[in-house]
């Protein structure tokens, strides 16, 4: 007999199983890289992503963080004070997704050796530049420290 999954709401999100609703809330092309960031470094400010995410649209941006904030993956921290100041952090859940997140990026890493070296691509200068995420150990550089951090919140 084959299960029927009904529909369920989570969060004003509709769906049917756990992966349409994961999709939901980290799908697409700048979520995952956002929350990646994050469990990187402590905090962002919105310049400092647009330096670590050159080709991400300064709207799409603003729209994809606050999609994460209202999803309660991402806090935003407003300073009263000019010019002003807005700090993006992990809350506990979206700092629980950065061991999926650093597997997710290992798994690239694995198919990029599978099919062939990365390419060099022209930024909009012609300047060739590779998107080579892994220092030269071979080992993550956020791995530690996010790792650390997901087990403190997992205490």
């Amino acid at each position: 007999m084959e299960k029927v999954c009904k529909q369920k709401e989570a969060g004003g999100k509709k769906y049917f199983c756990y992966f349409e609703l994961m999709l939901q809330v980290i799908g697409g092309k700048w979520k995952s890289n956002i929350v990646y960031q994050l469990g990187s470094f402590p905090t962002l400010r919105f310049g400092e992503f647009k330096k670590k995410m050159p080709d991400v649209s300064e709207k799409m941006l603003i729209q994809q963080l606050r999609e994460l904030e209202k999803d309660g993956m991402v806090k935003r921290k407003v300073y009263r004070q000019v010019p002003p100041k807005v700090e993006y952090s992990l809350t506990e859940l979206g700092s629980s997704l950065v061991p999926i997140l650093i597997a997710l990026r290992d798994w690239g890493a694995h198919y990029e050796k599978e099919r062939g070296r990365y390419q060099f691509f022209k930024d909009k200068d012609h300047v060739e530049k590779s998107y080579d995420f892994l220092p030269k150990s071979g080992k993550p550089a956020v791995e530690k420290e996010a790792t650390d951090k997901t087990v403190k919140n997992q205490l």
